[in-house]
């Protein structure tokens, strides 16, 4: 798919992984739209040409105002990447006693069920382009779906889950000719990570193989753009982590 010619919405794209991705896309010349929680996403999408549209990813009827304005200002849509999440910690059982359900639940339900909320309805409009091609969704894993460390039982289900749909989704929505993979990202210099002192961030630079640095958001970006260019790559979940495996 031609990025130059492509109509796209991505969640979380206010900061971090969305934002990058986001902003390359139009910098490619895609039509984008994005979707956020966070109403500071206005600005940010104004400063790149963008869309935006207020959104719960957990709420089907936030979801579905968000796609019917993205389908009003854009004409359609080919593009879908889901870069919206949390990453609350939470050991199962703590000094204060058992996780949280409403904690882990949470958590599921923005990482996981949110993602899949907003593809389905995205796909619904896709499937209606009438192409050889209809459409491209790129979903956001981690290395903790493979890799996950204490505290991360909750985020590390919900990323796992992310890759383990993609296969179903792919095999679901070939009939539509609609493609889906899911990038699984390791240590990366997002703004909630560079909020941390900065001996925290070194050390868990520290523990990436090679480069030993934080990953950039714009790397993200550039795969998920490769992702929707290279019309063979579906139902792949692709790590990028400097070869980081988690201890």
């Amino acid at each position: 798919m031609d990025l130059s010619n492509a109509r796209a919405i991505i969640t979380g794209g206010a900061s971090g992984l969305g934002a990058a991705t986001a902003e390359l896309f139009r910098q490619r010349g895609a039509q984008v739209t994005v979707l956020d929680r966070d109403e500071a996403g206005q600005a940010a999408a104004d400063a790149i040409g963008a869309h935006f549209a207020c959104t719960d990813v957990t709420d089907e009827s936030s979801v579905a105002a968000a796609i019917a304005l993205a389908m009003e200002r854009m004409g359609g849509i080919d593009i879908c990447v889901n870069c919206a999440g949390v990453a609350t910690a939470g050991k199962t059982l703590g000094r204060e006693g058992p996780l949280a359900l409403d904690s882990f639940r949470r958590v599921i339900e923005i990482n996981l069920i949110g993602s899949f909320n907003v593809l389905r309805l995205a796909a619904a409009e896709m499937a209606k382009n009438g192409r050889e091609e209809n459409g491209v969704i790129v979903n956001t894993a981690s290395v903790a779906a493979f890799d996950g460390q204490a505290g991360q039982a909750a985020y590390a289900a919900s990323k796992a889950a992310i890759a383990g749909m993609n296969l179903p989704i792919a095999r679901d929505l070939a009939r539509n000719n609609i493609r889906i993979c899911a990038i699984a990202p390791g240590i990366f210099g997002t703004p909630m990570l560079r909020g941390l002192p900065q001996e925290v961030q070194d050390s868990l630079a520290a523990e990436v193989t090679n480069p030993r640095r934080l990953g950039d958001p714009a790397e993200y970006a550039r795969l998920a753009a490769f992702i929707v260019e290279n019309g063979y790559m579906n139902g792949e979940t692709i790590r990028i982590d400097g070869a980081l495996r988690m201890r």
